[in-house]
């Protein structure tokens, strides 16, 4: 019995750490077989250097450019084919890598020896420095010249919580797109907002979701828009979670429904 329990386990280990490695290869080969122009930039931002993955589309006029806020994982594969989709659909899209220049060690999230690394810095960061970040990859698109001078944010889990954080600090955002964020805790914070605002959120995610009302309530007393949808059934990081096609079925509609209202919303 215990033999059989012990060859149980290491089936079932050996079965997770497939599909993790599956998934990753399937990020990485879409990205390395993406017909989009990808680089890396570097933004100078006061004593620091921000490094980030910008995206062009293919096609022939200015484009609309987003802003890609990370998880609390940094800036990795996912969030970079995220980006690629993006572009797919006509926008340019950039995901700055807010962990850049975090120590003389780590330079970006590549160089933290784990994602639980990464997440682990990534909270010790100071939201002046987040806000700076984002203020400068805003100035980049703005003036970038294949761009049509609109700078939307969108951002996922703690991303999603900086950009709604980050509506507060920037009033000429076109949209700022919330995926499973919370909202400023402050109310007099909403006062500050005047993009619209759009929540994504799964259902069963009741830690993002018991914050929802009074963000409603805050952007209501400020009349601003704040303009929510639920999935139901639908997990936490449902966009990553659903964006692989073997993942549960509730993540993958909502990820496929969520990506639909998100076009009509850029655009």
């Amino acid at each position: 019995m215990e033999r059989y329990l012990k060859f149980t386990l290491l089936f079932l280990f050996y079965g997770l750490f497939t599909m993790m490695g599956n998934a990753q290869d399937r990020m990485t080969d879409r990205l390395e077989e993406s017909p989009r122009h990808h680089e890396w930039v570097e933004i100078s931002a006061g004593d620091k250097t921000l490094k980030g993955f910008l995206v062009f589309p293919e096609i022939s006029e200015k484009a609309k450019t987003v802003i890609v806020i990370h998880e609390n994982r940094g800036l990795t594969d996912w969030v970079r084919n995220f980006a690629d989709q993006l572009a797919e659909k006509g926008f340019i899209a950039f995901a700055p890598d807010l962990l850049s220049d975090f120590s003389e060690e780590y330079t970006g999230t590549a160089d933290f020896p784990s994602s639980d690394d990464a997440r682990n810095a990534l909270y010790e960061l100071d939201e002046k420095l987040v806000t700076s970040y984002l203020h400068n990859s805003f100035n980049y698109l703005k003036k970038l010249a294949a761009g049509n001078g609109e700078v939307a944010v969108v951002g996922f889990c703690w991303g999603g919580s900086q950009s709604f954080r980050y509506a507060t600090n920037n009033e000429n955002l076109s949209e700022v797109l919330v995926f499973y964020g919370t909202g400023p805790k402050e109310a007099i914070d909403y006062a500050k907002i005047e993009a619209p605002v759009y929540g994504f959120y799964g259902g069963n995610d009741q830690r993002v979701n018991a914050t929802i009302e009074a963000s409603k309530e805050a952007m209501n007393e400020y009349q601003h828009i704040y303009d929510v949808q639920v999935y139901e059934g639908a997990g936490h990081a449902y966009m990553r979670s659903g964006d692989d096609p073997t993942g549960q079925e509730a993540n993958i509609g909502a990820r496929n429904k969520s990506w639909e209202r998100m076009l009509r919303i850029l655009k």
